[in-house]
Order: structure tokens, then C-alpha cells, then sequence
């Protein structure tokens, strides 16, 4: 299952640009963003985390974060 890796965010939640390895958007303080990667393993399922990013002018503010923490249950 192919993804971008994130997307604007403005009056609407998904908006363009779409950014993925062909994206060739710079990015400009004051654009909102997520970073949204996943992961996806054949006949198991997957799982995208999101966070939202703000482009400041020193770099970038995440404005919220998911955790990263891996938690297994059942059996693999």
C-alpha cells in the first residue's frame, strides 16, 4: 500500500501538497503539516502515525506528537 508521507493542512484537514519523494513544494514559515508514516505487513494490517508540524522560521514547531512507543499483544 503506497502513501505520501504527509499533507497540508489549511481550511480542509487533507490539502494539497501531498508530500512524497516526487514533491518538489519548498517548504515557507507558516505552513502546517503532518508527518504521517506508515507501515503496512501483508495479511497482518498496518498503521500510520500522525503528527502535525508548523514551519517556523527557525525550522518546524510539532504542534502534536503521537507516541512512538511499540506495544505487542498476542501473537505474531
Amino acid at each position: 500500500f503506497g502513501h505520501n508521507t504527509g499533507h497540508a493542512i489549511g481550511i480542509e484537514v487533507h490539502e494539497d501538497p501531498r508530500f512524497s519523494p516526487r514533491d518538489t513544494t519548498t517548504l515557507q514559515p507558516g505552513m502546517l503539516l503532518t508527518v504521517e508514516p506508515g507501515i503496512y505487513l501483508p495479511g497482518q494490517g498496518g498503521v500510520r502515525i500522525e503528527d502535525v508540524v508548523l514551519v517556523t522560521p527557525q525550522g518546524a514547531e510539532v504542534l502534536y506528537a503521537m507516541p512512538k512507543t511499540v506495544l505487542l499483544t498476542g501473537e505474531a
